[in-house]
């Protein structure tokens, strides 16, 4: 169809749009229909609001025009499986006969493939699926933030709107693909290091079941709550994401931020002593921020722990949550073992026996301070 023969008003696609938008609409559909997009894509796009959008689907994989049940075929793979990779990955599909799949779903399903003809397990796909699917999420929001930080303009029409989206795109797309594949690289280099560590560790105690030692930190917000209902939804934003730059900050080698958690922040390392030395840092950092900052409230804990898509699960992640939700601002508290291990690294002091939540009996805690701590001049000051 020749787009001088469209009839946009019979069609449905200028309903809603004033008078002096109607040209940059008309202007934007009669691209995208020149650039093949069919009329039924453009008019769900148009009742979704998402028109502006289309071009950019050039640049990413185009239009989703296939099922899931053809990217099975595809692919050599049970459609099943197909469905269960999708959902892990946090893009599910509720039709398999349904066109939701673009050029670039149907890469993904040939990559599946080889992957599990290379010897990956089944189980090991999904639980990459579910990592890849939310790091990706994420690294895809904030690039589509800059995105459109960069193109918006109300006073665009339309079909410059949807222009200046896609040469942002455009211009994003090598720089995305290089540095993705060389970050994951640096990341995967470490990650394979740490494994070697991991698999030194576990002769003679039989096998990945054991667990990997490890020492596990908390540091989050006091008062996080309450400052919801004094800052708007950006301001608060605005101090998660300052928790998360100064965890950041503080996370040499050997220890790792594992994870951000709105108003919390998750560390980990295999030996005690730098995962304290850079919670008693980050707590310093967060008293300098001034008052419009909350103090933090710090636990720590050791002992073995199982790894699992880059985060950690077992006793002494338990402990130290447990330990952050019981301390005070400005404190950093431990375990009996991370204390008795860095006795002379650091300032201890008993913070009594405690009951924690979970665990039999009471638990001996103890605050960490820095070396030359002077408790006599803190609570004068205080």
């Amino acid at each position: 169809m020749a787009t001088a023969e469209v009839d946009w008003e019979r069609e449905g696609l200028l309903v809603g749009v004033p008078a002096e938008r109607r040209p940059g609409r008309v202007k934007l559909l009669e691209r995208l229909l020149a650039d093949g997009f069919q009329m039924e894509e453009l008019s769900v796009a148009a009742a979704d609001g998402t028109l502006t959008a289309l071009p950019t689907l050039l640049e990413l994989g185009g239009p989703a025009r296939f099922t899931a049940r053809q990217s099975a075929v595809a692919a050599g793979l049970d459609l099943g499986f197909v469905l269960d990779v999708r959902r892990a990955n946090g893009v599910p599909v509720a039709d398999p006969d349904a066109p939701a799949l673009s050029e670039a779903d149907l890469a993904i399903g040939g990559l599946t493939k080889a992957a599990t003809d290379a010897g990956v397990t089944a189980e090991q796909v999904l639980e990459t699926a579910r990592v890849l699917g939310h790091a990706l999420r994420q690294v895809a929001d904030n690039f589509s933030e800059i995105v459109f930080e960069l193109a918006y303009d109300p006073s665009l029409d339309e079909a410059a709107l949807a222009e200046r989206f896609a040469t942002q795109v455009s211009a994003f797309q090598p720089l995305i693909d290089e540095l993705l594949a060389n970050g994951l690289r640096v990341h995967f280099r470490d990650a394979v290091r740490d494994a070697a560590i991991a698999a030194a560790e576990q002769t003679g105690r039989g096998g990945l079941s054991a667990g990997r030692d490890v020492t596990v930190a908390f540091a989050d917000l006091v008062g996080f709550t309450r400052l919801g209902e004094e800052l708007p939804p950006a301001g608060l934003e605005r101090v998660a994401a300052r928790l998360t730059e100064l965890a950041q900050s503080v996370t040499d080698a050997p220890v790792r931020l594992v994870k951000s958690i709105g108003d919390a922040v998750m560390l980990a390392s295999p030996t005690p002593g730098p995962l304290v030395a850079a919670m008693l840092r980050l707590s310093q950092l967060a008293d300098t921020e001034g008052q419009g900052f909350p103090q933090l409230r710090i636990g720590i804990a050791s002992g073995q722990a199982m790894t699992r898509g880059g985060d950690w699960y077992g006793r002494p992640v338990n402990l130290a949550s447990r330990l952050t939700a019981i301390a005070r601002g400005g404190s950093v508290l431990t375990t009996s073992d991370v204390r008795d291990a860095l006795r002379e690294e650091f300032h201890w002091s008993a913070a009594g026996p405690r009951r924690i939540r979970g665990v039999q009996g009471t638990v001996p805690v103890y605050r960490a301070r820095r070396l030359g701590y002077d408790a006599t001049a803190a609570g004068a000051a205080a």
